[in-house]
């Protein structure tokens, strides 16, 4: 038992290492955009254009759901002039970067892996290296840089859809007026709650990619090996959003935001 446990630390650290060094080489070779910009702006095409349909139908039940159950909650302890507030708080602090980082990323980690691994197995990333082509210059870099751009636009265009919906669900379904649900969300806002799911974001579009692109690069035994790589960049990525979620919250919010 101890041999084993031994193992998967010394495995783990291994792991830990590698995807450091990763990371340090692409972001080495961000001094190369511009020179990749055509690839750049395609990989953001990826992230943005393709995850379209998925996000609004996510936000736009996100914002009614949140409604739902705030009134829920709410209808025999608060006046329903909060509602507006507590669903915009909840929208940008929490439900809007964290389950965009957590369905679009999947999404988008699963395609880096499955991409990165396909290439790996079939020996192309091994011919990029016989020919001098750096791998994490041309296949790396791009994919992060674009998520890192992608998903705070992402998490903007979810939170504005999620509000929309919060407010369309109180007004139609909820019987909430139009000017309480309004008065509600311009009470309490603070310009802090949207910068801080904002930097969450981008945090959140760093852990994606680089999730994607080292389970992709580490990826070993044909087919199954592909599989096996897509389902731990998905598993490690949301496990690495939801303790990132909490780091980030002590040090925004606790610290950094806090009596602003």
């Amino acid at each position: 038992m101890l041999e084993s446990i031994g193992r998967s630390v010394l495995s783990s650290l291994r792991g830990s290492g590698r995807g450091t060094l990763l990371l340090c080489a692409t972001l080495g070779d961000l001094r190369y955009a511009w020179r990749m910009r055509a690839e750049i702006l395609n990989q953001m095409q990826v992230v943005a254009v393709g995850s379209l349909p998925l996000v609004i139908v996510t936000s736009i039940f996100v914002g009614a759901v949140t409604a739902v159950q705030a009134v829920y909650q709410m209808q025999a302890y608060v006046p329903m002039k909060f509602l507006g507030t507590v669903i915009s708080k909840s929208v940008f602090i929490e439900l809007g970067p964290v389950l965009m980082a957590l369905v679009v990323g999947s999404r988008l980690c699963a395609n880096y892996a499955a991409e990165l691994g396909t290439m790996k197995v079939t020996e192309q990333i091994d011919a990029m290296n016989i020919m001098a082509i750096d791998p994490v210059r041309y296949l790396a870099m791009p994919r992060f840089l674009a998520a890192i751009l992608m998903i705070p636009v992402i998490t903007i265009f979810c939170d504005t859809i999620a509000i929309v919906g919060g407010y369309v669900a109180s007004v139609v379904t909820l019987d909430v007026t139009s000017g309480t649900f309004i008065e509600g969300l311009r009470m309490f806002y603070k310009d802090s709650d949207l910068l801080g799911g904002l930097i969450k974001s981008f945090i959140f579009g760093g852990i994606i990619a680089m999730s994607g692109i080292y389970f992709g690069f580490n990826t070993e035994g044909g087919a199954e090996g592909v599989g096996q790589s897509v389902m731990r960049a998905v598993v490690g990525s949301c496990l690495s959003i939801l303790v990132a979620d909490y780091l980030l919250a002590i040090v925004l919010f606790q610290i950094v935001f806090k009596g602003s």
